[in-house]
């Protein structure tokens, strides 16, 4: 019999757009929010931890090992070992399952999971030039030395290389994320219309779901007095409208192109935490999950057209669990680009793409829009990279609540050509 990992509770920051209001909190500061939130709410006792395992794709300087340091900072003992995993947009999914593979080798039975992204800090680089400089500079002992090492930097050297854009982009087929995006469109002549259709809903959807996202959402205390809060994400736009929509200009592709920052999943800070352990000690300890994770897979597909990566996961997903896109009551698929989850949509559905790229003879089948991302996607909420796999985790475990269901299906694409895809289970 396999063994079985239990998910017990999450909590997560609120999700803000890079630049705003969790813009001065490091991703250090945002995990170690989620984590000691999550504690205070359970109850639990960090000495009964086997291990921290949490997701950050721009990993700070000054942290390394920053699961490492969210733990210590949180209060769990220092004899509590933490890890860092990173699978880019999937490294909050990474989290989970290597907790369920640490457990099922013997090697822990209750793990914290989670992820977190401080995308307003990702740092601004020198070049290697300008780093040689510096070195120079920095060696020189006389001032004549000095003044010489000094006088080779040039205003080229001053110019920064952005953190963000260099991590976005694709060092494989060189293409950015969004580029990606834009072949997928043309490819499948996903309009601009369809996109922008697309992202009104994903804002609509999570406006309206305010009050059940709240539920899993902490505060968190900002200002110089601690005395102001911030309670709820600021990305889903009360008022957005497709022709505000319309107007935005296209960013990929300044001619041709229909991808815009409006029809984009937002660039966003933010962090989330989830209690986890093997099912038998959760009944020893007497506590009841919310949910259990039942199988998972990730797939590797084209660098190129790395959206289409939760196909490839859900093909291969459904070839180890015998479980069926139709048997989900609810489906969570990030919203990296709206292009890029209509792909999905498109791809699903058809018996050539199943054919010519899964390998097998029918289509994986229709993804029901009444089921997906129900509560809004990253379009909306925003996309903190390394924390998004595990808020998909814990939202779609709140609304089989709700919905009283038995099963939820979770995928992310992932930079670099890939797809991770996972099955949840509600515990009756």
């Amino acid at each position: 019999m396999k063994p079985r990992l239990v998910i017990i509770d999450g909590v997560r920051t609120p999700f803000c757009k890079a630049g705003t209001d969790l813009a001065h909190l490091d991703a250090v500061e945002l995990g170690r929010i989620a984590v000691t939130t999550l504690l205070k709410r359970t109850g639990f006792d960090p000495s009964r931890i086997d291990e921290v395992i949490f997701g950050c794709v721009g990993q700070p300087a000054d942290a390394a090992n920053i699961a490492r340091v969210i733990a210590l900072r949180s209060g769990i003992p220092e004899h509590v070992p933490a890890i860092t995993v990173h699978r880019n947009c999937a490294s909050g999914i990474e989290a989970l399952t290597q907790a369920y593979e640490k457990m099922s080798a013997g090697r822990g039975r209750v793990f914290i999971v989670g992820g977190t992204e401080s995308m307003s800090q990702m740092p601004l680089l020198f070049s290697e030039r300008a780093a040689q400089k510096f070195s120079r500079l920095a060696r020189a002992k006389s001032f004549g030395a000095k003044l010489g090492a000094l006088a080779a930097f040039g205003p080229r050297d001053f110019k920064p290389r952005i953190g963000l854009q260099l991590g976005l982009t694709d060092p494989v087929c060189g293409l950015n994320m969004g580029e990606t995006a834009e072949l997928l469109a043309r490819e499948l002549h996903i309009s601009r219309d369809e996109q922008d259709a697309f992202a009104l809903e994903s804002h609509k959807r999570a406006v309206a779901a305010r009050p059940k996202l709240a539920e899993e959402i902490c505060p968190v205390l900002t200002g110089g007095n601690l005395k102001s809060a911030i309670t709820s994400d600021n990305g889903p736009r009360e008022n957005q409208s497709l022709d505000a929509l319309a107007r935005l200009r296209p960013v990929f592709d300044k001619k041709f192109g229909t991808v815009t920052a409006g029809n984009s999943s937002q660039i966003t800070d933010g962090a989330v935490a989830l209690l986890v352990m093997e099912v038998e000690r959760a009944m020893e300890l007497g506590l009841a999950p919310l949910g259990a994770l039942v199988d998972y897979a990730t797939a590797g597909c084209d660098p190129k057209r790395m959206g289409l990566g939760p196909l490839f996961a859900m093909a291969k997903l459904e070839r180890q669990s015998g479980l069926r896109i139709d048997e989900a009551d609810v489906i969570e698929i990030n919203e990296a680009f709206a292009t890029q989850t209509l792909a999905v949509l498109n791809h699903s559905e058809s018996a050539e793409f199943a054919r010519k790229h899964l390998n097998r003879e029918t289509p994986l089948g229709k993804i029901s829009r009444d089921k997906l991302n129900v509560n809004g996607g990253a379009i909306a909420l925003g996309h903190p990279v390394g924390a998004t796999g595990a808020r998909l985790i814990l939202t779609s475990l709140k609304e089989l609540q709700r919905r009283n269901g038995r099963r939820a299906l979770v995928s992310l694409c992932i930079g670099g050509g890939q797809g991770t895809a996972l099955w949840l289970e509600r515990m009756k």
